[in-house]
């Protein structure tokens, strides 16, 4: 199948060449035309160390449309909107959306899933799961759960000896666990920053699973889906990978920088650090208590002490672990 990419990131460019494995065409649109023009030309990105880029790349969203039957979107959520908006203007081939990026639109407060049904009738599905694009592209293996249309045409077309593709039918509870478990990972760095406690980070990464679950069963989403590939799964890898660029900007915080600091020195883009913002307006909105997300948003825009968040989340009033 011909299949395009929106994304010349790390996971745009190794989902690219996982797809190339699998005896696909691909092509990828990056929107930096400098970029495009010197990965094509030495086949190597600054994302991914010593990987070969095997998929051509372009700039013109134009050539993508006319090329994919179906189009991959690995971009960041919050260019998602311009992007579709722009695609939406032309022609196109393609049948089917799969969606790779995890997160929550700040402005909207829509899913991704959400923001696509606003440019286009076809059918969408997401993949998720604990899936760093630097051990994909070394071909180590990995796990995932697909969601949404088609997903058995999708597991075959993805499916190898190193990429293992599950399937759901709970759309909504994969795009919840894929965003909030970014928000988790700041704070799990954030204990790093602290000291790497053990205990702590067990105790933070159970309970934020708990918070994730709510959250999505809050719009609907299946409780089973949170114990699987795409929430706890990908939970424990986002929360302790050396890969992880959220688990890292909550390292540098918990180490005393501001969010500015590490964005002024780092120029780091950690999705958590937007679909914080979305999830605590989205809580305010329907009055549900998400503990962990408000300490993180606090500490990142509010300058709040994280050993004063840790302090006063374990003074909170004691409950049942599993209340409802």
């Amino acid at each position: 199948m011909k299949i395009g990419i929106l994304g010349a990131g790390s996971w745009g460019i190794s989902f690219g060449n996982l797809l190339i494995d699998n005896s696909h065409e691909v092509l990828i649109w990056g929107r930096r035309k400098e970029y495009v023009e010197e990965v094509n030309k030495t086949k190597q990105t600054p994302y991914l160390e010593n990987v070969e880029v095997k998929s051509k790349l372009t700039n013109d969203l134009k050539e993508i449309l006319d090329f994919s039957e179906i189009l991959v979107i690995a971009i960041p959520v919050q260019f998602i909107r311009n992007v579709l908006k722009e695609i939406a203007k032309y022609d196109y081939r393609f049948s089917l959306i799969l969606n790779l990026s995890k997160g929550i639109e700040i402005e909207s407060l829509k899913r991704v899933s959400e923001i696509v049904r606003e440019y286009f009738n076809i059918p969408y599905a997401v993949l998720s799961g604990p899936s760093h694009a630097e051990e994909v592209a070394k071909k180590i293996p990995t796990a995932v759960t697909v969601a949404g249309s088609n997903y058995n045409l999708l597991q075959k077309i993805l499916s190898n000896d190193y990429f293992r593709v599950y399937s759901s039918k709970d759309i909504v509870g994969v795009e919840i666990a894929g965003a909030l478990k970014n928000v988790m990972a700041i704070a799990a760095g954030i204990l790093d920053g602290l000291g790497g406690w053990d205990n702590s980070k067990a105790a933070l990464m159970t309970r934020s699973l708990f918070e994730m679950m709510k959250f999505g069963k809050m719009l609907g989403a299946k409780e089973e889906t949170f114990f699987g590939l795409a929430g706890v799964g990908d939970l424990i890898v986002t929360c302790s990978s050396k890969y992880s660029r959220n688990r890292k900007l909550g390292e540098l915080i918990g180490k005393g920088m501001s969010l500015k600091e590490v964005l002024r020195t780092t120029n780091m883009v950690a999705e958590g650090m937007y679909t914080v913002q979305a999830v605590v307006n989205f809580s305010r909105t329907r009055n549900i208590d998400m503990p962990i997300s408000k300490e993180v948003y606090d500490i990142l825009f509010n300058g709040k002490d994280p050993k004063t968040s840790m302090i006063e989340l374990m003074r909170r009033p004691l409950k049942s672990e599993w209340y409802v």
